[in-house]
C-alpha cells in the first residue's frame, strides 16, 4: 500500500500537489486522471521519494524517505511518462535492466515480461529499429521484469494502439489480480471509467473526486460525455 497523507510539492515556486491525500491499494487499478498540469505525475514522482514534498508518503506503512534507493527500487516499478529509448541494443537486453535491483539477469523473469507485454517477438531486435508502439511495449516489459509489488506508470497507453491499449489495460488488471498495488496516469477517460477499480482525479493539485461523474467531468474537464456499457465518450464541451 501507498499512502499520501495531506501531500504538497511544487516546482520553482509553482505548486504541483496540495494537500493530496489518498491511497494506493494491493489488488486494485487505480487510475489518475485530471487535465493537463494537475499534478499527476508529480504525486507518483512523490511516491518514488524522487519529489521532495510536504506532508507524508508512506510505502508499505515506511516514510519513503527511510527507504534506501536499492530497496524502493525493489518494492516499485516505475514506467515514466514519455519514456523512450533509442539505443542500438536488443530489446532483450533493455528488459534485463529491470533487473538491476536485484543484482541479477534472470532470464525467466526476462522472458515472462517480455510475453506479458507482447513483445516477445521483437526480444533480438535493436531498440532503435523499433516504432514507438513497441519501444513503449519493450520498456513496459522492463518494469515489468523487476517484478515488484508496487507498479506505478505515467501515461503507459499514449504510444500504443488502440488494440494493444485494451491488452495494456487487460495487463493491469492481470498484475492487480496477482497482488500487486497498480496506478496508472491516463488521459483516456473511456480507459479509465472501463478498466480502473479506482479513479483519483486531480485538478489543480488537488485531489478533486473519486469519481467520473457527469458533475465531476464538467467541472473538472468542462466536458459532457456519452454512457455505454459502463464507459464514456468525451462528447461535446460545457
Amino acid at each position: 500500500m501507498i499512502v499520501f497523507d495531506r501531500v504538497g510539492a511544487g516546482y520553482a515556486g509553482r505548486a504541483a500537489l496540495r494537500e493530496v491525500s489518498a491511497r494506493l491499494v494491493p489488488g486494485k487499478v487505480t487510475g489518475i486522471v485530471g487535465p493537463n498540469g494537475a499534478g499527476k505525475t508529480s504525486l507518483l514522482r512523490a511516491a518514488l521519494g524522487l519529489l521532495p514534498h510536504t506532508g507524508k508518503v508512506t510505502v508499505q506503512d515506511r516514510a519513503v524517505e527511510e527507504w534506501s534507493r536499492e530497496a524502493l527500487a525493489r518494492t516499485i516499478a516505475y514506467l515514466p511518462q514519455g519514456g523512450d529509448a533509442h539505443w542500438p541494443v536488443p530489446a532483450r537486453d533493455l528488459v534485463t535492466l529491470g533487473r538491476l535491483p536485484h543484482r541479477d539477469r534472470d532470464a525467466r523473469a526476462v522472458a515472462d515480461a517480455l510475453a506479458r507485454a507482447d513483445a516477445g517477438a521483437f526480444a533480438e531486435r535493436r531498440i532503435d529499429e523499433l516504432s514507438a508502439g513497441e519501444r513503449a511495449r519493450v520498456l513496459l516489459a522492463r518494469a515489468l521484469a523487476t517484478q515488484a509489488p508496487v507498479l506505478l506508470a505515467d501515461e503507459p497507453a499514449a504510444f500504443l494502439d488502440p488494440a494493444h491499449q485494451l491488452r495494456l489495460m487487460d495487463l493491469l488488471r492481470g498484475e492487480a489480480a496477482r497482488g500487486t498495488t497498480v496506478a496508472v496516469t491516463l488521459h483516456d477517460l473511456a480507459l479509465a471509467s472501463r478498466h480502473c477499480d479506482e479513479v483519483l482525479v486531480l485538478h489543480e493539485g488537488r485531489l478533486a473526486a473519486t469519481d467520473l461523474s457527469d458533475e465531476t467531468l464538467a467541472r473538472v474537464f468542462g466536458i459532457a460525455v456519452l454512457r455505454a456499457d459502463g464507459a464514456l465518450v468525451p462528447w461535446r464541451l460545457v
